[in-house]
C-alpha cells in the first residue's frame, strides 16, 4: 500500500506533521510501535489513576489572543483554538541554589526584579542577553550558532547567576553535558523565562486526544502496535518500509520522529558523511511520582516547579553512581492557577541517573535499588520544600531503563543525541527527521518541529 507520507512515531511531532499533511489532502499513515500515542509525552493508567509520563508543564505559554510566538503559530497551523488546549498558567517557580533563590513566573519582569535584588550588577547584561534572543528566530531550521555558555558569558559575568540560568534550561532540554548549542538555548530561554509554563487541568491526555481527533477527522491513518523493522533504500531514496509483522508499505516520503540514531539503525547506516551526528545521548533521568492525600498548598508548598542545586558547582553530567542527588527538579501539577482543586495532590521529582548502572542490575537488584532511591530522592527534595512524606498514598518511579523500554530511546536519553540535525534532512532524499534530534524539545517544541518539517519539505511540491 502506497502513501504520500509515512510517519514513524505517534508522539507530538509525528501527530503534528500528520495533521498538517492530512489538511492538504495527503494520504498519511502514522506507525506507532506501542499501544498508545504520545511517545515521550504520554499517559498511563495505574490503580485507577491517570498519570502523565513526561509532562511537568508546557513551555511557551502566552495568554489568549496573543498573535506571535510558537504557541500561537502551532494553533494556526493545526487549526486548533486556544480554548481547545485549556491551558492554565503556573503560580510561580523557583531556582534554588545554596545561598540564593530566584523566583520567576510567566512575566519576565519578576525574574528581572529577582536578579536585580540578588545580582544588581548583572541586570544590564541580562537585558542585553534577552534583547539579543528576541531577534533570533531559530524555530528548528537555523544553525546551532556555537556554545550557549560562550554567548551567556559575553553578557553575564557572575558564575552563580550563569549556572542558575542554565539549570532549568538544561533540565528541560539539555542533551549535552554542561552546555547546549546556542540555537537550543535561544529556544529554551525564551520558552521558560520570556514566555512561561502552563498545563491543562486534565494533563497531557487532553492535548493528545485533541490532536488525534484532528488527524483522524482529516482522514489520517494511525497504526498502533506496528513497529518498523527496516527502512529499505534504493538510489538514495526510501524504497519501502519493512514492518515488524513481515509486511511492507511504500511512501513518497518518510518522516521519522524516532530519533536520529534510532532512524539510522533502521536504515542499517553505520557510517555517513554526517558521522558526528551519530553519537548516542548519554544523559538519563530518574523520576519519582508521589500521590498525596491533599494538595501541596495545604501543607505550605505553593511552587509550581523548583529547580534545585546544592553543590558548589552545578554538575549537569552523567553521574558515576545510579543517581545524582545534588541537583534536580521538583514539580507539583497542582500548583497551576486552576479554578478548582484537584482531587489529590502530587509531587514529581527528577534527577540525573546513569543508564549503564541501572541496566547492569539483576531484576532483584533493580527492584531493591528502586525502593532505596525513591526514599533517597524524597529526602533530597525536602531540603527545598516542606516535608510531604506522611501524606503519600501511592507512588511510582521511572528509571532510564524504563524510558528505553517504552520509547526505544537509546540509553533512555529523552533529549536524544548531543548534536542535532537542525535542517531535518538525512542521507536519503526523501527521509527526514523531526522532534528531539531535530533540536526541538518540550511539547510545543515537538509540535512546531513536526509542522516545520512538513511545511518545508513535504508540502513543497
Amino acid at each position: 500500500m502506497a502513501y504520500d507520507t509515512v510517519i514513524i512515531g505517534a508522539g507530538m511531532s509525528g501527530l503534528a506533521a500528520g495533521i498538517r499533511l492530512a489538511h492538504y489532502n495527503q494520504r498519511v499513515c502514522i506507525l506507532e510501535q506501542h499501544h498508545a500515542i504520545g511517545g515521550l509525552n504520554s499517559f498511563y493508567r495505574q490503580r485507577g489513576r491517570t498519570l502523565d509520563v513526561g509532562l511537568h508543564a508546557m513551555t511557551n505559554y502566552v495568554p489568549k489572543g496573543t498573535k506571535s510566538g510558537p504557541l500561537s503559530r502551532l494553533l494556526r497551523h493545526l487549526r486548533l483554538t486556544w480554548d481547545e488546549l485549556a491551558l492554565v498558567p503556573q503560580i510561580g517557580s523557583t531556582i534554588a541554589f545554596p545561598d540564593v533563590r530566584l523566583n520567576f513566573n510567566n512575566h519576565f519582569e519578576l525574574f528581572v526584579s529577582e536578579v536585580r535584588k540578588h545580582f544588581p550588577k548583572q541586570v544590564d547584561g541580562l537585558m542585553r542577553l534577552a534583547n539579543e534572543l528576541l531577534g533570533y528566530d531559530q524555530l528548528g531550521l537555523g544553525v546551532s550558532g556555537g556554545s550557549a555558555r560562550e554567548f551567556v558569558n559575553r553578557h553575564i559575568t557572575d558564575p552563580v547567576l550563569t549556572e542558575m540560568i542554565f539549570c532549568p534550561l538544561l533540565y528541560y532540554g539539555g542533551a549535552k553535558e554542561r552546555d547546549m548549542e546556542f540555537g537550543q538555548f535561544s529556544i529554551m530561554f525564551r520558552s521558560i523565562f520570556l514566555e512561561g509554563f502552563a498545563r491543562p487541568f486534565d494533563g497531557v491526555r487532553l492535548i493528545l486526544k485533541k490532536m488525534l481527533n484532528k488527524f483522524k477527522t482529516l482522514g489520517g491513518e494511525l497504526r498502533l502496535r506496528t513497529g518498523v523493522q527496516r527502512i529499505c533504500s534504493k538510489d538514495q531514496r526510501v524504497d519501502k518500509i519493512a514492518l515488524s509483522d513481515g509486511s511492507e508499505i511504500e511512501a513518497k516520503n518518510v518522516l521519522s520522529s524516532a530519533g536520529w540514531q534510532e532512524t539510522m539503525q533502521l536504515c542499517d547506516v553505520l557510517e555517513t558523511k554526517d558521522q558526528h551526528l551519530l553519537g548516542t545521548g548519554q544523559l538519563g533521568f530518574i523520576e519519582t511520582i508521589s500521590v498525596l492525600d491533599r494538595e501541596p498548598k495545604q501543607f505550605g508548598h505553593d511552587r509550581t516547579i523548583i529547580f534545585f542545586n546544592d553543590s558548589e558547582r552545578f554538575c549537569y553530567e552523567k553521574p558515576e553512581c545510579l543517581v545524582d542527588l545534588r541537583s534536580g527538579v521538583i514539580c507539583s501539577p497542582n500548583n497551576f492557577d486552576y479554578a478548582e482543586a484537584m482531587s489529590e495532590g502530587m509531587i514529581r521529582i527528577t534527577a540525573l541517573a546513569n543508564f549503564d548502572r541501572w541496566k547492569g542490575l539483576s531484576p532483584e537488584e533493580y527492584q531493591e535499588q528502586k525502593r532505596l532511591w525513591y526514599e533517597k530522592i524524597q529526602e533530597s527534595a525536602i531540603r527545598f520544600m516542606p516535608d510531604f512524606r506522611r501524606h503519600v498514598i501511592d507512588t511510582d518511579m521511572f528509571t532510564p531503563t524504563t524510558v528505553q523500554r517504552f520509547t526505544g530511546k537509546e540509553n533512555g536519553a529523552i533529549y536524544g543525541a548531543p548534536d542535532k540535525k537542525y535542517d531535518g534532512r538525512t542521507h536519503l532524499d526523501n527521509l527526514y527527521v523531526c522532534g528531539t534530534d531535530q533540536g526541538m524539545v518540550g511539547i510545543v517544541g515537538a509540535i512546531v518541529s513536526g509542522i516545520t518539517i512538513a511545511n518545508r519539505y513535504l508540502l513543497s511540491e
